[in-house]
């Protein structure tokens, strides 16, 4: 609220430059403000008395503006990044897959690693449980394994905390049906 449209019975009212004026009625605030030719904005409504400063109301957004963009410039987000499997994969095959998941892990995104079983596959789902392991165990220099659901790993950056030192770390999670496993059918 600017200006006018602060009704507060009193209000703290701060300077350009800081410097605290008291707490007075928004009137006397307001004819502070048009003697200064600046505006009279309420920056803590919920404070007792609301705070009030006297600001150039233009360029007071813009640097609320430009506090904003330059916080969403320093968030890094986060992708999740798919490797699917089969479980008749050759090494030739797994090592590509390897590689690429370590490139993903690299760039400090997630990788989820799924097995993916079809038709009579799924009848030995047991016995390729062990693809995921040798998956994980070549990631082991750069990732560990966060948790491990069924047939599905998610791999994340290692952080300092998980092991004392700076290098990537491999996690695991994904849908899980009845039966303990995530299964695609498709």
């Amino acid at each position: 609220m600017i200006n006018e449209q602060i009704r507060d019975r009193e209000v703290r009212v701060i300077g350009e430059e800081g410097q605290q004026l008291g707490v007075m009625p928004p009137k006397e605030a307001m004819k502070l403000a048009k003697e200064a030719n600046v505006d009279l904005v309420k920056i803590a409504p919920s404070a007792n008395p609301p705070v009030c400063k006297l600001v150039n109301y233009g360029k007071y957004r813009y640097e609320l503006a430009r506090k904003e963009k330059e916080a969403k410039k320093k968030q890094k987000t986060i992708e999740i990044k798919e490797v699917r499997l089969s479980p008749n994969i050759d090494v030739n095959d797994l090592n590509t897959k390897n590689n690429a998941a370590r490139k993903f892990i690299e760039k400090g995104n997630k990788v989820k690693v799924t097995l993916r079983f079809r038709g009579r596959e799924m009848a030995h789902i047991d016995s390729s449980k062990h693809i995921l392991e040798e998956f994980a165990e070549k990631l082991s220099d750069i990732a560990v394994v966060e948790k491990e659901t069924g047939i599905e790993y998610l791999i994340r950056e290692r952080r300092v905390e998980d092991f004392c030192h700076s290098q990537r770390s491999v996690g695991c999670c994904g849908d899980v049906s009845a039966a303990g496993y995530a299964v695609d059918r498709t």
